[in-house]
């Protein structure tokens, strides 16, 4: 196992006045180095779009991580699909982000926007190889991942935005990897970078999309193992106990509470600091330990965590606030 590990997340937009979304993103972890993601488009937009694109990476997501073919995965699509019955046609789109090991990634592309790939903080041309199966036209390519690879899935209604109005033919391709790559050196997190393009593609649209629109970002970052200490023991003969595993741990450590800091700073023979420099904010003020990463309140502020971990994992409205202030949360 490498010290490398994928960081994924993706957020979507409806088209205007439908309430499901056309594109849908599976994500299924193999094992705890591999996982396939798999981003569906479907045919059109609200509940049929959302049925096909919902089966097509199903389907495809659940097949792969039991290690079938891709021609398989293919055939039993064109086999499942219900037929349009206005289009006559079984149609959906897909990408797939195939990371084996945390070593490699297989990209497999069929009729989405091709995947923006991102290293040093500049886009990078990969090789692709086209291969027709089951009469589709497939690109699949094979990658060795490095730190700092950023990969960036979309659907159509990503470079359609903005189409007879902020441009004459939408947002290029080049374009959103230009607009991509000036935020990946900041640092945020995928799902930070995934909301930051939907929102933009949102403004092109003049907040009326005219499609379903999806992003799905994957990035490429070193292991951080975190340790966190919240309440003391409910035997106090265990303190010396506690903190002698807490802190045998590799990573950071974090540890929230006063009465947990008072125990830690004892254990450790340093001063318990009260930071003064701190934001206005709903999160009381963090202190300071030497040898602990992160010294925070308790309740409030783990609270507070759980706000924004909820939110990150839904529409990410509140990333602004979790992404750039300095708080204890």
């Amino acid at each position: 196992m490498n010290n490398l590990c994928a960081e994924i997340g993706w957020k979507s937009i409806n088209h205007e006045g439908e309430q499901l979304c056309g594109d849908h993103v599976d994500i299924i972890e193999q094992d705890e180095n591999s996982t396939v993601i798999v981003l569906a488009d479907g045919l059109g937009s609200g509940v049929k779009a959302s049925i096909l694109s919902t089966l097509t990476s199903k389907i495809i997501s659940t097949m792969m991580a039991e290690g079938l073919p891709l021609e398989e995965c293919v055939a039993t699509i064109a086999a499942t699909l219900p037929i349009c019955s206005v289009r006559g046609v079984a149609y959906s789109t897909f990408t797939i982000i195939h990371l084996i090991n945390n070593e490699t990634a297989e990209i497999i592309q069929y009729d989405n926007p091709h995947v923006i790939m991102i290293r040093d903080c500049e886009p990078f041309k990969y090789t692709e190889t086209e291969l027709n199966i089951g009469g589709k036209n497939i690109f699949k390519s094979q990658i060795k991942l490095q730190e700092g690879d950023v990969f960036v899935a979309m659907s159509d209604g990503c470079p359609h935005a903005g189409i007879g109005t902020a441009f004459n033919f939408g947002w290029k391709r080049d374009d959103i990897a230009d607009f991509m790559s000036g935020l990946v050196p900041v640092g945020y997190t995928a799902k930070t970078l995934s909301t930051m393009l939907v929102d933009e593609c949102d403004k092109l649209y003049g907040g009326h999309p005219g499609d379903d629109a999806t992003a799905c970002v994957v990035k490429i970052r070193k292991r951080e193992p975190m340790n966190l200490l919240f309440g003391p023991p409910r035997n106090p003969d265990d303190c010396d106990r506690m903190m002698s595993l807490f802190f045998s741990k590799e990573g950071k450590h974090i540890i929230c509470g006063g009465t947990t800091s008072s125990i830690a700073a004892k254990y450790l023979g340093k001063p318990l600091k009260a930071s003064l420099n701190f934001e206005q904010s709903d999160v009381p003020p963090i202190a300071e330990i030497e040898g602990v990463d992160l010294v925070t309140e308790g309740v409030i502020t783990i609270n507070k965590v759980i706000e924004y971990a909820k939110d990150a994992l839904g529409k990410n409205e509140l990333y602004e606030e979790w992404g750039f202030k300095r708080d204890g949360a």
